[in-house]
């Protein structure tokens, strides 16, 4: 029995042994790290995604000719000419990767490298087979590679000449010497090559442009002893929270980057007259000390959580000029229920103005002295009319604590009205009359103002001619006017004299409001309330709605857009004909096929004693849910 017993032991050990378990990235990456992003089990990632709306949405059979002409193109145009060209086949790369997929940016003496780890797991032999038969492709097709041992494990580096990189590039991207645009700059003869070295440890998968920085991967993942990301103080104070149980999560050492940027300019002239050791103190850009963001899976829906580390008694510049308080954010009562978007913030606009004001005039003095100029001529055009006008006292000292926008769906299916939807923008005053007049004294400094001035439900509305913007298509400039008025403690401003007026009737509306919409409110306890100062909502279905249809529509005018575009010249479809090959929009279903995929999402801002949060929660669309 014994006997039996071993041998049924003994195979699982032996699979043990050759499959053993990978670090976090954290404990494999080194403490100087720069940048990373990380997916840490890519097979549970993946199954998750699949359960997407969006990934349901792209499988969907009303969806299969656009996605089929879209992929083929793909397949024919890029990555089979990709392959031909570096000797690899992509689809034997597919599904290798099991465990954690991490990119990295680790530092090397002066200059940045670049770090790719990813876990094959239990397909270590097929990543073994596949590493091998690229390095024979290689070889066979004359290009240069170098083999070295790093801690015992082999690594084959791959030797790129930047002028034969430059040729392979151009051939999938079917560029010749006449294209301009982005033209590449010709690199120096003699110039070092590019190197990029590619190995296996155990069941890992590393590519890096610099040995040390594998070297280091290789100590993490034989815990030798050597410290890790994950006994930096910033990346436990600023990301290390957001990595437990996330789909993936990424982290900036941004006070590392700003502190090199610092040595390295030793005080010098950063260009136009600012110094790199005056500007980035005055901005506020050295107290922000990390920049972490992850997504996170439940039941109800994804959440993505953005942490910017930023302690509160390091705020300057833009960071204390965006600080907010935690104040009710709620759609008040005037927003329609039929907004695609809304968003509140109760920032503080003079006390933000009166930050930024400080803040130019430490970096850039010629900056506030233009400002001041300004802010004389509107004093001085004004006083002619009203010898007791005060800029700052009528405009900036009565802004108030409360900016919010939103936006409705646009009225027709045309690529013009889908980039010009009707909005409103509201800031809060406590006299918001003198702020709109003091918005008309503005008009003074404006070349050629064109003031008009009518009465509406008693109140005064302004509009103010803009220069005219060219068509979507290129054609006749459309002609624009801003119109303001003061209206329910608000100063509202619109490019849309109609939902202007809407706003000032609201109080003697009966339509439903935007608060009392289903969902809202479970949605929004999902990213903490709608008190916390900063609040945001997309109804995404109306939205989309909007997009196809007008995509569909105005499929073949979009297509004209990239006529002779450097861009769209690179990726060879600068002509309409050839851009249709690629993404014809006419393929898309009639959007109610699709609607289900569609719902909403909210998000909401957060300031704490460590930095600003962020958060966004995209439920489940009802109609999907099991």
């Amino acid at each position: 029995m014994k006997r039996v017993i071993a041998l049924l032991i003994l195979p699982l050990l032996c699979a043990g042994s050759l499959w053993a378990a990978v670090p976090a990235p954290e404990k494999l990456l080194p403490p100087d790290t720069l940048f990373v992003l990380t997916i840490p089990d890519y097979a549970k990632a993946s199954a998750s995604w699949k359960q997407w709306p969006a990934s349901q949405l792209w499988d969907d059979p009303a969806v299969k000719p656009f996605r089929e002409k879209l992929s083929s193109k793909m397949k024919s145009d890029f990555v089979e000419p990709l392959e031909k060209e570096f000797g690899i086949k992509f689809a034997d790369y597919a599904g290798l990767a099991q465990g954690q997929l991490t990119v990295a940016v680790v530092p090397d003496g002066d200059k940045p490298t670049f770090l790719c780890l990813v876990d094959s797991r239990d397909k270590s032999a097929a990543l073994k087979s596949n590493l091998a038969t690229l390095k024979s492709k290689w070889v066979d097709s004359g290009k240069q590679v170098r083999v070295e041992k790093i801690r015992d494990v082999e690594f084959t580096t791959l030797l790129f000449k930047s002028a034969d990189l430059k040729k392979a590039l151009a051939k999938v991207f079917g560029e010749s010497d006449e294209n301009e645009g982005l033209e590449t700059p010709k690199p120096e003869s003699g110039g070092k090559p590019i190197e990029l070295l590619v190995g296996q440890s155990d069941s890992l998968l590393i590519v890096s442009t610099a040995a040390k920085s594998i070297e280091k991967v290789l100590a993490g993942q034989s815990g030798s002893g050597s410290s890790a990301l994950a006994d930096q103080a910033n990346f436990s104070s600023g990301g290390s929270a957001l990595s437990r149980d996330a789909l993936a999560y990424s982290w900036v050492n941004t006070k590392a980057i700003f502190d090199g940027i610092l040595k390295s300019s030793k005080g010098g002239d950063g260009g136009g007259g600012l110094r790199p050791d005056k500007l980035l103190p005055a901005v506020g850009l050295t107290g922000l000390q990390s920049v972490a963001a992850n997504v996170r899976e439940g039941a109800g829906g994804s959440m993505v959580n953005v942490q910017l580390n930023v302690p509160e008694g390091g705020r300057r510049g833009l960071f204390k000029m965006l600080s907010f308080e935690a104040k009710d954010a709620n759609p008040p009562p005037f927003v329609p229920a039929d907004v695609v978007q809304f968003n509140r913030w109760r920032l503080d606009l003079s006390k933000a103005f009166n930050t930024l004001e400080s803040t130019l005039t430490e970096v850039m003095p010629q900056a506030a002295g233009y400002m001041k100029l300004i802010i004389d001529a509107v004093d001085t055009a004004t006083r002619e009319k009203d010898p007791s006008f005060d800029l700052r006292k009528n405009l900036i000292a009565n802004l108030g604590d409360d900016v919010i926008g939103y936006e409705k769906p646009p009225r027709k299916n045309t690529l013009a009205d889908l980039g010009s939807p009707p909005s409103l923008f509201l800031i809060g005053s406590s006299r918001p009359e003198q702020v709109a007049s003091a918005l008309r004294a503005l008009s003074a400094v404006m070349p050629q103002p064109k003031v008009k001035e009518r009465e509406f439900l008693g109140r005064k509305v302004y509009a103010v001619n803009l220069p005219a913007s060219p068509g979507p298509t290129g054609g006749k400039p459309v002609e624009k006017a801003l119109h303001f008025t003061a209206s329910g403690g608000y100063v509202a401003l619109s490019m849309d004299v109609a939902t202007l007026e809407e706003f000032m009737r609201s109080s003697d509306s009966t339509a439903k409001a935007l608060r009392d919409n289903p969902g809202l409110g479970a949605a929004a306890e999902k990213v903490g309330g709608m008190s916390s100062g900063l609040f945001g909502y997309k109804n995404q279905a109306e939205e989309m709605r909007s997009v196809v249809e007008t995509l569909r529509k105005e499929s073949g005018t979009l297509a004209n857009l990239f006529g002779n575009n450097p861009v769209a010249g690179r990726l060879g479809v600068d002509a309409p004909g050839k851009f249709k090959d690629w993404v014809d929009f006419s393929l898309l279903p009639p959007f109610d096929q699709i609607s289900k995929y569609f719902y909403l999402n909210v998000w909401s801002g957060n300031l704490t004693p460590d930095g600003f949060a962020f958060r966004v929660y995209s439920p489940v669309p009802p109609q999907m849910k099991k």
